[in-house]
């Protein structure tokens, strides 16, 4: 039995490879013929007819993802893929007429496209509605269609609101595990798993992985493979003055532990991280024992800097951190290395295209638990979750707009939490956003709400995150419109045992923006240099100009458009005057005033 297999022609905005490995063909995409992308799936197929009497799918190609055709579900006889490539999509791939002959019981189907997504070509829209399906053929795509049929518009978009706020923070979360550990190519890439990148800068407004970045402390990052054996993470001594934080963030965004001036102290030592199905004992040498929810993990070190000139001590305690395997700490044999893995692509700007394919991606690494086992049953009901290949265009255009719509209210519901789950004061919202699997316990609006805020924050015992889009009159904070001022009377600056900023964001992206300066926030170590009032006060200068002379010390440059503003509270006193806990202590951040 023979299928022939008829493709489209795919042009601009699309990145196309084509490999023939031993496990693995990735296809190009070429037809040759005009093919009606309105036509039903069965008629997809030319030159051989339909392949089975029975008018049912055998597999569907995702566009994104890599699956083994299962064997059971294959028709006998011998399934034979004849394909005419042909690469039609750009000038670095030339055509070729050469036909290529597979036996589809040994075949594995890939084809990793990355559209650009802008614009959708007429080509990629045609492809996208048939959605490559071998007509005799799929369960995951079959399946998808049949249940989504069952539901109601509105039962979907319910569905999809409640998924998108539970799936948000898990997919921001691969995302950047992907750009920052996965693709090597990227322009965002940091290390391999288990290995340490240190960076021995701030970040500027080039850092587009992760909203609202903290340029206050140069980072050090490690993303963590705990499926073979723990990682053992080994800090220097560090110098009692300079704060410093090792954050232990997995793949749910729980901050699951603490090394660092708070929580262990500035001596040195050595702490392991251990996977979910861990079991074991302490070893020697071990302080702590610290477990991650979830196979994968990101490892995020801050180191204070003081000043420019300090950033060689900065290098210099970034030198000590170490980063190896269980087995190398202990001097022993290494265990069995974990599989390796083909991730599925994903960027931190195509989270809201390709929402529920990276949510699928995403859930195969993030072990079920019974705190959010119920919402997975829901998405399980339209086909998303670990290894499903959900995919909007399988469905009718009712639905994919109850997908669409559901999303929308999803995040609208995220946003309207962050202005009123938070207490406002002076118009600051504060509030006790990150921290660990207890503190959420369950609250998917809540963990969410952390994310949107700014992924990867602190819990408030490290730090408190007071932050703003609108004045004291509750006002949109607008720099193409209006300048600001912000004042802290004497001797009421936040009240922390380490240091604390107030960094400008663009109001829309949450990126850091570009200025003449090349500054980004305003912190406590720059206070000696700043211009203070007559009564010992300290003003903060928020505009899109620089107000000249004495003053730009004090000019928190602004966007030519609204305006997004973080305060950053790291290691906050616990006695009054305090933030503690957050929303309800006796400190209040002052407002900001608008200019007249």
């Amino acid at each position: 039995m023979t299928i022939y297999f008829a493709c489209f022609d795919l042009v601009r905005d699309l990145r196309l490879r084509l490999e023939t490995t031993k496990n693995h063909w990735n296809p190009s995409i070429h037809s040759p013929k005009p093919l009606n992308p309105l036509e039903s799936a069965h008629r997809f197929w030319w030159g051989g007819g339909n392949v089975c009497s029975e008018k049912r799918e055998l597999y569907s190609i995702s566009l994104r993802r890599r699956f083994p055709i299962p064997q059971n579900i294959l028709p006998a006889g011998d399934l034979v893929l004849i394909m005419n490539l042909k690469l039609t999509a750009g000038s670095r791939h030339r055509s070729t007429g050469e036909t290529k002959r597979v036996n589809l019981n040994q075949l594995t189907v890939h084809h990793p496209l990355e559209p650009s997504m802008k614009p959708y070509t007429i080509a990629y829209a045609a492809l996208a509605a048939v959605a490559l399906t071998f007509t005799a053929c799929s369960q995951v795509s079959a399946k998808t269609a049949e249940i989504s049929t069952a539901l109601s518009p509105e039962e979907i978009k319910i569905l999809a609101e409640e998924g998108f706020i539970y799936g948000l923070p898990i997919v921001m979360n691969y995302a950047v595990m992907y750009e920052y550990a996965i693709d090597k190519g990227g322009s965002q890439f940091k290390a391999p798993f288990n290995q340490l990148k240190n960076e021995p800068r701030v970040y500027t407004y080039k850092d587009t992985a992760v909203i609202t970045p903290n340029s206050d402390t140069p980072y050090s990052f490690t993303w963590l493979d705990l499926r073979a054996e723990p990682v053992v993470l080994t800090v220097p001594a560090v110098e009692k003055e300079r704060y410093y934080a090792v954050m232990m963030c997995d793949g749910n965004t729980y901050n699951y532990g603490y090394i660092g001036s708070r929580a262990t102290g500035n001596d040195p030592g050595s702490y392991m991280v251990v996977g979910p199905d861990w079991n074991g004992e302490k070893p020697e040498g071990i302080k702590k024992v610290f477990t991650s929810t979830t196979p994968f993990s990101l490892v995020a070190y801050r180191t204070q800097l003081f000043a420019p000139e300090d950033m060689p001590n900065v290098i210099k305690v970034q030198g000590g951190y170490q980063v190896e395997p269980l087995s190398d700490f202990l001097k022993q044999p290494a265990p069995a290395a974990a599989p390796v893995i083909d991730f599925s692509p994903a960027t931190t700007a195509g989270i809201k295209e390709n929402f529920w394919s990276y949510l699928d991606a995403a859930l195969e690494y993030v072990p079920e638990t019974d705190r959010d086992k119920d919402i997975r049953a829901k998405l399980a009901t339209i086909g998303i979750g670990p290894g499903k290949t959900f995919d909007i265009k399988d469905l009718s255009p009712d639905h994919q707009k109850a997908i669409v719509e559901g999303m929308k209210a999803g995040d609208e519901k995220i946003s309207t939490y962050l202005a009123s789950g938070m207490t406002d004061i002076n118009g600051w919202q504060v509030g006790s956003l990150p921290g660990d699997e207890a503190h959420y316990n369950g609250n998917w609006l809540m963990r969410s709400g952390t994310a949107k805020a700014g992924l990867y924050g602190n819990s408030a015992v490290e730090a408190v995150y007071p932050l703003t889009r609108v004045d004291d009159k509750d006002e949109t904070l607008d720099c193409s419109k209006n300048n600001y001022t912000i004042t802290f009377p004497a001797g009421q600056y936040p009240p922390v045992n380490a240091f604390w900023s107030v960094t400008m964001y663009d109001g829309k992206t949450q990126y850091l923006i570009e200025n003449p300066i090349d500054r980004y926030l305003i912190n406590s170590p720059m206070i000696p240099n700043m211009k203070k009032g007559e009564d010992g006060s300290l003003t903060l200068y928020i505009q899109k100009d620089n107000p000249g002379g004495d003053l730009e010390a004090n000019w928190l440059p602004a966007p030519d458009d609204t305006v997004y503003l973080v305060m950053r509270l790291y290691w906050p006193k616990t006695e009054a005057p305090s933030v503690l806990p957050p929303g309800m202590g006796s400190w209040k951040p002052p407002g900001i005033v608008k200019v007249k």
